[in-house]
């Protein structure tokens, strides 16, 4: 029916269609992108865009050069901007405004008062305990409740999951108590994550040691056992409190800790309990227990003094030796400026004295002998050969100089051999020949080992460790 043509023309079915030629053999084709390449005719901000084009081109040839020259491996490190360029200018605002979006998001203390009344005003009795609880029904009235009053920025502590990590009674019930306090230290944390974020310079997730200072000196007017504080003492106060924070955040001595580290660490927990008002009067020891508090910052600065006799802001070997009553071995004082102490840079070739920071690490790895930040630094000294681990010709060394003052006391005579086998029975080593850090740290007494090795008032604590526990428990029983 559509075989013949209209006009009577015949047509051969056969023959092939007519091809189309590409676009870039077209004539006027070549000439437009010839007249347009050259840039003749067109705009300013056509020429702009051109000129953009042909920069970002030659940006990527040279990036695609560099990586093959590298042998494909892509680039791990970026430069840091420079200071008061423009790429630094926009990341500076844009960490500004991304931490006033997340503090616009935190809880204040009017709304915490709020959600505390919803809470109380909302839950049961129990019966049997007193304590106030809530079931899941009574937790998602109390979202709606306090979304009205506060707002929808606390809706996110009344997610299912959160209603889950909470120990639950018979009824299927949670305390409002420990919700409370979850939300607390969830808001707490993360203002400090911001406080700190906002310090931090180079915004790569980690304080330096003067922009943990300047965070400690921020708290200092909102920790009530702090408020006293002499004005002259602040500085020395920060310095000593901040060094604490990289003892333990820091183990690789960068000078610099991980701000979710210090989040996390007990570190930043025992610097809160200064927040609590101390209503009864607390013995100096008592107040000594912890690091952040005046009384032990004051402590530590007196202990320096005291031990500095030539008044030269540094310590000397014979000086370090008076430390705790002078019952530190030797030995022990020798190997601690040998792995520890940086070589004097005035003075003899052999000269190396312990700066207040030294001091500081020597101090902390005492006080705090069996966790593995403390035990990590006196094993590098218990180690005399540097081979990652102590022989029982190592024990009898180290433990010698202790026997030595033992006799000096006027205390019985006892045998090292006896001594190296029962540090071997507490330590119950993987490689019955060698004691590694390892093994301190798995077995739960390297501190004590330690103790016994390096101090002879730690050897007669662990000697008379039954007596002293009588001592502790008839004190209770009256």
């Amino acid at each position: 029916m559509y075989s013949g043509s209209s006009d009577g023309e015949g047509h051969d079915a056969s023959a092939a269609p007519r091809k189309i030629p590409p676009a870039s053999s077209m004539l006027w084709v070549r000439n437009l992108r010839r007249f347009i390449g050259s840039g003749a005719g067109l705009g300013s901000e056509a020429l702009m865009e051109l000129e953009t084009k042909r920069i970002l081109l030659d940006i990527f040839k040279e990036k695609q050069q560099k990586s093959a020259e590298a042998c494909t491996i892509p680039s791990f490190y970026k430069k840091k901007p420079e200071e008061g360029s423009i790429s630094h200018r926009v990341q500076r605002l844009a960490k500004y405004r991304f931490l006033k979006k997340q503090s616009d998001l935190l809880l204040n203390a009017d709304d915490l008062d709020a959600m505390w009344v919803c809470l109380r005003e909302n839950c049961v009795i129990d019966d049997a305990t007193g304590a106030e609880k809530m079931n899941y029904e009574d937790f998602c009235h109390i979202a709606s409740v306090c979304t009205e009053q506060i707002g929808p920025k606390c809706r996110r502590f009344f997610s299912p999951s959160n209603f889950m990590k909470f120990e639950k009674d018979e009824s299927g019930r949670i305390a409002i108590l420990p919700f409370y306090l979850y939300v607390m230290r969830t808001v707490s944390l993360t203002q400090a994550r911001i406080d700190m974020s906002e310090l931090d310079e180079d915004s790569d997730g980690f304080l330096q040691p003067h922009e943990m200072e300047a965070y400690i000196r921020g708290l200092i007017p909102n920790l009530a056992q702090l408020r006293d504080m002499p004005a002259a003492f602040v500085q020395m106060y920060c310095r000593i409190a901040a060094h604490k924070f990289f003892f333990f955040c820091d183990p690789h001595r960068r000078g610099k800790a991980c701000i979710k580290k210090v989040l996390l660490s007990n570190c930043l927990q025992e610097l809160m309990e200064l927040h609590q008002e101390s209503e009864e009067e607390v013995t100096d020891t008592e107040q000594a227990e912890n690091w952040f508090s005046l009384t032990s910052a004051q402590r530590i600065c007196d202990m320096f003094l005291a031990l500095d006799k030539d008044m030269n802001g540094t310590l000397s070997k014979q000086e370090l030796r008076e430390y705790a009553d002078g019952t530190l071995t030797d030995i022990f004082i020798e190997r601690a400026f040998d792995e520890h102490v940086r070589r004097g840079k005035t003075g003899g070739g052999n000269s190396r004295e312990m700066d207040f920071e030294s001091f500081l690490d020597f101090v902390l790895a005492l006080e705090n002998k069996d966790t593995p930040e403390g035990l990590t630094y006196l094993f590098h000294c218990l180690d005399l050969h540097g081979r990652g681990y102590l022989t029982t010709a190592d024990i009898h060394t180290l433990f010698r100089d202790v026997h030595q003052k033992w006799i000096e006391g006027g205390n019985y005579e006892l045998c090292i051999e006896d001594v190296r086998d029962e540090i071997w029975d507490m330590v119950k080593p993987g490689d019955p020949l060698r004691i590694t850090l390892a093994d301190l740290l798995s077995c739960k007494q390297g501190g004590t080992v330690a103790s016994m090795l390096i101090d002879v008032r730690g050897f007669w604590a662990h000697d008379n460790r039954e007596n002293l526990l009588q001592e502790e428990e008839e004190p209770e029983e009256e």
